[in-house]
């Protein structure tokens, strides 16, 4: 009788499931923290724009952020392909013709002495994050590999990879999407909210330089966002989140180019000059969801795992980046405890309501963007005028959109 081969056995501090720009950050933190770490991740990263299943959205990663990227070694790696983002404009167009009626600059001047945030490509920052956990020793990265099973206990968790391999760790954290494997085996349910919108996602080039402004104009069914990138080809580019209801989403995404275009800088209200597609066009369904909790016995969620919410404000990634830096100050502060029940009841009881606040404030912002009646429009806009016009509520606003204390 031949004998079973027994499947491989590996131990690690931390399993992090999910190999998405979360998890990707979330590896190389904990690894250059010396934790030994293995991230694994279904589908092998994308890091071409022009590969097949390159994702063609942005991410803006706030002032806040920049420390998480400098502890995980990524910083000085992103920092040369950075688009800054000076001043986050506001237009209101919700008049009888797209036409801006309202512009309102918000100026991190007035409250740093450096940018909002960096604008970078999700396809680039794949390439560069995985190029950084082959230079951490403690990071065995895994694309390819899922998890398909999760048993914890007091002592530690098993997760069994769809490769056969069986994992003890003292910590498994679910970067897993929002339709995490993780979170599902814990037994964590969900909230979620759906809004019947589509975001259409692209890069485009266009005459006017954008003097590292991110502009979101405001008309009906969602804000159109156009979001600096670095030049392309000598010419300025940005970057386009287009929210609409779902038909309309999808009407736009099947037009030709040339149809597209007109429409897409009819939108924009010109104000960059016509705007040019560079790169194909990508729909995303749009939802608000929240894990009922953040955590379970040895299991941490992060990111669209824990929390999904539509892309204003460059909140998401952003939030998910302060999630990763209050699990690793609780691990460096007790790596004795990792994963211990403390340890994670306190991570759940600092995040939670901090992004359940964020979610109702994004919630309400999106649907103030998607009325379509024209009192409801002049509303916004007069509530829009009144917030700017009072500085010290208007850098209160500003502050609390970054994060900041």
């Amino acid at each position: 009788m031949t004998e079973t081969a027994a499947p491989p056995r590996l131990s690690t501090d931390i399993l992090i499931s999910g190999g998405g720009v979360a998890g990707l950050t979330a590896a190389a933190a904990f690894g250059a923290a010396g934790f030994t770490t293995i991230c694994v991740d279904p589908e092998p990263p994308v890091t071409a724009e022009t590969d097949a299943g390159a994702d063609m959205r942005t991410t803006a990663f706030l002032h806040p952020s920049r420390a998480v990227l400098e502890r995980a070694g990524l910083w000085a790696r992103l920092a040369p392909h950075a688009a800054p983002l000076q001043v986050m404009r506001i237009i209101d167009a919700g008049g009888a013709r797209p036409e801006a009626r309202i512009v309102r600059d918000f100026d991190a001047a007035d409250i740093s002495d450096e940018p909002f945030g960096w604008n970078f490509p999700n396809w680039l920052l794949r390439r560069e994050m995985v190029a950084r956990l082959a230079e951490i020793p403690q990071v065995d990265f895994r694309p390819g590999v899922a998890t398909v099973g999760l048993l914890t206990r007091e002592s530690g968790a098993e997760v069994r990879l769809s490769d056969g391999t069986l994992v003890t760790a003292k910590l498994v954290i679910g970067a897993d999407g929002r339709n995490s494997f993780v979170r599902e085996a814990a037994g964590i349910g969900t909230k979620t909210t759906h809004y019947g919108q589509k975001a259409l996602v692209c890069a485009v080039t266009h005459p006017s330089p954008h003097g590292n402004v991110s502009t979101e104009v405001h008309r009906t069914g969602g804000p159109f966002t156009l979001v600096p990138l670095p030049d392309r080809d000598g010419k300025p580019s940005s970057a386009i989140v287009w929210m609409e209801r779902g038909p309309e989403a999808e009407r736009l995404a099947a037009l030709d180019p040339a149809d597209f275009e007109r429409e897409m800088t009819e939108r924009s209200t010109g104000v960059l000059g016509p705007l040019t597609l560079a790169t194909r066009r990508a729909l995303w369904p749009m939802i608000t969801q929240i894990a009922c909790r953040f955590s379970a016995e040895r299991v941490a969620l992060i990111a669209e795992a824990a929390h999904v919410i539509p892309p204003i404000g460059a909140q998401g990634l952003n939030m998910s980046l302060a999630d990763l830096r209050c699990l690793l100050d609780l691990a460096e502060k007790d790596p004795a405890h990792l994963g211990g029940a403390a340890m994670l009841a306190s991570y759940n009881r600092r995040r939670w309501p901090e992004v359940k606040a964020r979610e109702v404030g994004i919630d309400f912002l999106n649907r103030a963007s998607m009325v379509a009646p024209r009192p409801l429009r002049d509303l916004r806009a007069a509530a829009l005028g009144a917030l700017y016009a009072f500085k010290p509520v208007r850098k209160t606003l500003m502050r609390a959109g970054l994060g900041m204390r």
